[in-house]
């Protein structure tokens, strides 16, 4: 069996020339999408499609990172803000509608705790998966294996470590759930500030 099979089966593996050369293709892609001027946004946004051919609507300000592009799905209307890291060692599954703040990291790659075991150059990928209409805010890490309800927000400087059920807020270091989101958070925005009458006027018409 490769280590590329071995990869993609969820069992440990050595990056071997195979994965670095897989990686040097997406880092010449990457390549043109970090060095292009940060208002041209839809080469931006096309040359992010080049880095992850199976996403839709997909709009990231660079810098952007991950290690194979090949390994990520993403669905409608994505947006990642500066700094955005996917290491996709293993499949990350991101949902329709869904916001990342800046620095967002997701990590799908891990090493053996014992350092004998780690020193033998073996690693492993556990995927990571993520639902519809989250909103993940800046500076957030999501380790290996977590997945996030559909509907969630996760406050800025979180670490995931954990599943996450759908339609609630979480935040924290390890990340917990703070309260359910309800109907009545519709009309709030910051804090419990109600949106304004014109504005809602608009909102109201597709909620």
């Amino acid at each position: 069996m490769t280590n590329g099979e071995r990869r993609d089966r969820g069992m440990v593996y050595v990056a071997d020339e195979t994965a670095f050369a897989e990686m040097a293709e997406c880092r010449k892609k990457l390549k043109k999408l970090n060095e292009l001027d940060r208002w041209e946004y839809e080469r931006i946004n096309a040359a992010a499609r080049e880095v992850i051919p199976d996403s839709q609507n997909l709009s990231v300000i660079p810098p952007f990172y991950c290690e194979y592009g090949t390994h990520i799905r993403i669905g409608r209307n994505f947006f990642a803000n500066y700094n955005c890291v996917l290491i996709d060692v293993a499949p990350i599954v991101i949902g329709d509608n869904c916001l990342f703040g800046p620095n967002v990291s997701i990590y799908t790659a891990g090493h053996p705790v014992h350092p004998a075991t780690r020193n033998s150059g073996y690693e492993y990928g556990r995927g990571v998966t993520i639902g519809d209409n989250v909103w993940v805010g800046g500076s957030v890490i999501i380790v290996p294996g977590v997945h996030i309800g559909s509907n969630a927000v996760i406050g800025a400087g979180s670490v995931v470590t954990a599943d996450i059920p759908d339609m609630v807020v979480a935040a924290g270091n390890p990340c917990r759930v703070i309260r359910p989101i309800t109907d009545e958070d519709r009309r709030f925005f910051y804090k419990r500030e109600p949106i304004d009458d014109e504005a809602w006027e608009i909102i109201s018409g597709g909620v």
